[in-house]
């Protein structure tokens, strides 16, 4: 298991209006979790391919953010994040990431991966699991959350209503759809993929273009669930299948569709609470 730990100080760059930003912080993770994927693979550096000879990128399955009072760091606050990734099949693994301030710790953020190739260049409609059978290092037990994380995600990817999923019938939600245009210069990452943290963001514009509260709310935790992608030029539909509203917060469950083919490429589910001023 690789363990590591960085500092930081809070900027415009890791700021947000409610605090540090939940964006900022889950491509961070994102970016830590792919460093320590080349540690433990002895590389210098996350250049990966697979048995097939074709490039091979760490995909994320599964994202969970869970205890975040992300308000409560501020302009040049120091923070720590604290990295443990272990390897949990052929070719996934698993990190768990502790942000700690001096107001103790703020957020967990929990990530499963998987490594995926393309058959086609730049055709992320023909993405597919790579293959490491030759990829060295013991394989650990999946972690309890890590095993509850995949269970969710499918659930949620079949719709099915469960009495372990935060929702009920009552909470059900019109057939509105709210459609984007992800932008190649800010909504795809440097693999020519719809970059894992845009579906965060797209999903938190549409709350804001649905509701426009007087005041923000902040995010207490979320679950990310990812099932594919989408090319350049190819729109993105969001629609809210649930919601719950009441005097603690908000809670909403999103799913993320391709425009060309309408198949669900990723479920959201969202936790914030009021803001106190």
């Amino acid at each position: 298991m690789q363990q590591t730990t960085q500092s930081y100080r809070a900027g415009m760059p890791q700021l947000a209006y409610t605090g540090l930003s939940e964006n900022w912080l889950i491509k961070e993770c994102g970016h830590r979790h792919w460093e320590a994927l080349a540690e433990d693979a002895g590389r210098r550096a996350p250049d990966f391919v697979d048995d097939g000879g074709s490039k091979s990128y760490a995909a994320f399955t599964a994202i969970r953010l869970t205890g975040a009072t992300l308000h409560a760091i501020g302009e040049n606050d120091d923070f720590e994040l604290g990295t443990e990734l272990s390897r949990t099949g052929p070719a996934r693994h698993f990190s768990r990431h502790r942000l700690v301030s001096g107001n103790g710790e703020c957020a967990i953020v929990s990530m499963s991966s998987t490594f995926v190739r393309r058959h086609e260049l730049r055709n992320n409609r023909s993405v597919t699991r790579a293959t490491f059978a030759a990829m060295g290092g013991p394989t650990a037990t999946p972690p309890a959350d890590a095993v509850d994380m995949a269970w969710r995600g499918k659930q949620f990817r079949a719709g099915q209503w469960d009495e372990r999923l935060p929702f009920t019938s009552a909470d059900r939600v019109g057939n509105d759809w709210i459609d984007f245009l992800p932008c190649p210069n800010n909504d795809f990452n440097g693999a020519d993929f719809l970059y894992f943290a845009s579906f965060q963001s797209f999903v938190d514009r549409a709350e804001w273009q649905r509701h426009r509260f007087h005041e923000p709310p902040v995010i207490a935790g979320r679950e990310l669930f990812f099932y594919g992608n989408i090319n350049v030029g190819d729109t993105l539909g969001l629609r809210v299948v649930a919601e719950h509203k009441d005097e603690r917060g908000l809670l909403h469950w999103c799913e993320l569709r391709r425009g060309s083919d309408q198949q669900k490429i990723a479920d959201v589910v969202t936790s914030k609470h009021w803001r106190q001023r």
